[in-house]
């Protein structure tokens, strides 16, 4: 029986190469009666035998070269930037046609060099279509097919297992409201059949949860306390530290390297992925031993732990950078005519979606969400027992497009199909898997603080401080994950707009943005100033900023209450009386005294953190950063994501117990991991119990 099989599944290939090169011939054939400077027959004319010989001589030395030599070009250019390996992928691809047409016995096929390039992406794109169409119905050829999309780093076949594996896919800036309307829309299907929602559809295999997130509700604080269990003292995505006169931010390599350095020494553990982990596209490794596209290990140089080794293993298949490519292009015309369409319609609010963006955009919703994706059909393939990938799309379209857009709308649609094919890929794995899907954060939309009034945060607090304010206003610097993603995939230098860079210690303040929440410090104190200093040396600021109607409340520490919370009309409530009184904090919901109290106790919290103002009526806020869609301070959906787990793992809280805080989802996951791998293993330690 096994031998008879093993002669099958031969048969099988060979027929499948055969037809593979059969139609890469017509392909050839056709290509070179189309295009002007492409001949498979010498000028005096060739009888029709001879080009087809020749074509078919040449399709198949393409062919014998791709397979062979084109891993190993991509091996030695493992120093070049994944986007210039992306273009730089379809000059050898031509290059690699002009050796195949050489070496053919008649020596008469010629082509132009940019020509080539255009056949040889054809001849990809067909050969990889034709071989993927026939397998289809062939699991082993199927399953073969999804080994080569990912770095494999096992060089065996991984054994069978029934212990489960975990999958965690995060989709970055969905909030709870934004995935339950897409599901009730039928925009996401495959979320839709976990849910049990939906006609014809059988009962749930999932449950949905809200949870609820710390003051900066952004992805660098979440996702460090969801894979390492403390986002101690990140208190934004970005602020300025005192002790050592820089400014953190959270999507700089640098930082995410200090702050996961800081929140391994604080836990005691090395992550939620020390488990023979992958970690997929994150700003953090998890204590994972596969990394790929991981911006804290963005700035190692070595090639094996590199962050961008996954576009590597993903452009080794030069099909693979074909389709990317043109998703590529189709994408940015997406965005280009969106965009335009919009200023027609004169739709408000808006914000510039010109410059690079479009590529931005394109990069994070094709190129990211490809590459991430084929890294994880790879995982599940080779059996790894916890996985954690972050899908940036939503996010970085609904920042410029506004959370509600139709513009996000699609894209979640888009996501849908990634998570169909991931879990069409698990059943081809040697183990079963269970999917976590869970988000970082949401977004709260809204119009920017400088389009509603005509000045930035930093241009309020010069004019409390009594220093000059700028006729114009300028723009404030982007925080968008992908911005930063793109710099690494590029290997280029991380870009620092004025806000970022190191502050002279001049007493002018340093005012720093996170979507709706600001900060503000003074780099010639050391130490946090409390609210009697800074009236003493500024007596106007923190009336002016409290009373503006752009901004919802101040925190600031008091030499006589410890902190306090700073409203309008001389609203002041110490941190401690919150409960009774929350004063302006009202209008935030619930726990937003908790999360307030927290940030208080950072080290490296702000002289003046400021949070805008919200209208929980339809819970718009107004973003410091020119964003329409955004996130990283309290107020709407954006303190609101969900986590969706699976039914035959225990619920995440009791009954009447809410999630809060990334440090809480990071212990549910934990123990769900224990009990995947049947251990009953107890939860660790908290954070602050091992600190202490």
């Amino acid at each position: 029986m096994g031998g008879g099989r093993r002669w099958r599944r031969a048969a099988s290939q060979v027929g499948r190469s055969v037809a593979v090169w059969a139609v890469s011939t017509v392909t050839l054939l056709v290509l070179a009666g189309i295009l002007p400077d492409f001949q498979l027959q010498s000028p005096d004319g060739d009888s029709a035998t001879t080009v087809a010989v020749t074509a078919a001589l040449g399709a198949g030395a393409f062919g014998v070269l791709s397979a062979v030599v084109w891993p190993l070009l991509v091996r030695l250019l493992l120093l070049v930037p994944a986007l210039v390996l992306g273009l730089l992928v379809f000059f050898l691809n031509g290059s690699l046609l002009l050796l195949a047409l050489r070496v053919t016995p008649s020596g008469q096929a010629e082509a132009a060099p940019e020509t080539a390039v255009i056949v040889a992406a054809v001849m990809s794109a067909v050969a990889s279509a034709t071989g993927a169409a026939l397998a289809v119905r062939d699991d082993d050829a199927y399953r073969r097919r999804l080994h080569r999309l990912a770095d494999r780093r096992r060089g065996r076949q991984p054994p069978c297992s029934s212990t489960p594996g975990t999958v965690v896919v995060q989709l970055d800036g969905v909030g709870h409201d934004v995935l339950r309307d897409a599901v009730d829309e039928g925009l996401m299907p495959t979320v839709a059949r976990w849910l049990g929602a939906g006609g014809g559809n059988p009962g749930p295999t999932h449950r949905l949860t809200p949870w609820r997130t710390d003051w900066s509700s952004q992805t660098g604080a979440s996702q460090l306390g969801i894979l390492h269990g403390s986002n101690h003292d990140v208190p934004a995505f970005r602020w300025y530290e005192k002790d050592t006169g820089e400014v953190m931010v959270c999507n700089r390599p640098s930082s995410a390297v200090e702050l996961q350095r800081r929140a391994v020494r604080r836990t005691g553990d090395g992550g939620l992925l020390t488990a023979d982990g992958a970690s997929r596209g994150n700003l953090f490794g998890g204590g994972a031993g596969e990394l790929a596209l991981v911006l804290s290990v963005a700035v190692r140089r070595d090639r094996g732990s590199r962050s961008r080794a996954g576009y590597f293993a993903y452009f080794s298949d030069p099909a693979n950078a074909v389709r990317t490519f043109l998703s590529f292009v189709a994408e940015t015309g997406r965005e280009i005519g969106q965009s335009l369409r919009a200023r027609l319609r004169g739709e408000r609010p808006r914000v510039s979606r010109g410059g690079l963006y479009p590529l931005i955009r394109a990069f994070a919703t094709v190129v990211e969400r490809d590459v991430v994706v084929a890294a994880v059909m790879g995982d599940l393939l080779a059996g790894r027992t916890a996985v954690y990938a972050d899908l940036v799309a939503y996010d970085e379209v609904a920042h410029h497009s506004g959370p509600h857009s139709r513009d996000a709308a699609q894209v979640l649609r888009r996501l849908d199909r990634s998570l169909a094919l991931i879990e069409k890929v698990a059943e081809h794995a040697p183990r079963p898997y269970r999917f976590v899907l869970l988000s970082d954060h949401g977004q709260s939309p809204g119009e920017t603080f400088r389009s509603r009034y005509g000045l930035t945060l930093g241009d309020l607090v010069r004019a409390g401080c009594g220093l000059s304010v700028p006729r114009r206003a300028e723009r404030t610097h982007s925080g968008a994950e992908a911005r930063a993603a793109v710099r690494a995939a590029l290997g280029r230098p991380v870009e620092e707009s004025g806000e970022d860079r190191r502050p002279s210690r001049r007493p002018e303040p340093v005012v720093l943005a996170s979507g709706n929440l600001g900060l503000v410090s003074f780099p010639d104190v050391p130490h946090r100033m409390s609210q009697e200093e800074i009236d003493a040396r500024h007596p106007a600021l923190l009336s002016t900023l409290a009373d503006h109607p752009g901004v919802g409340f101040l925190l600031v520490r008091s030499e006589e209450h410890g902190g306090v919370v700073l409203g309008p009309r001389g609203a002041r409530i110490p941190l401690a009386e919150l409960d009774t009184d929350p004063g302006p904090l009202a209008v935030f919901g619930p726990g937003a005294a908790d999360a307030v109290r927290r940030t208080h106790s950072f080290p490296h919290t702000a002289d003046i953190m400021v949070n805008s103002s919200h209208d929980p009526a339809d819970g718009e806020v107004l973003a410091f950063e020119e964003q329409i869609g955004s996130h990283g301070g309290l107020g709407g959906a954006q303190g609101r994501p969900f986590l969706l787990s699976p039914l035959d793992s225990s619920p995440p809280v009791a009954e009447g117990e809410e999630l809060v805080g990334a440090e809480h989802v990071h212990r549910v996951l934990r123990r769900w991991l224990h009990e995947a791998a049947g251990t009953g293993a107890p939860l660790t330690a908290e954070p602050e119990e091992r600190a202490a």
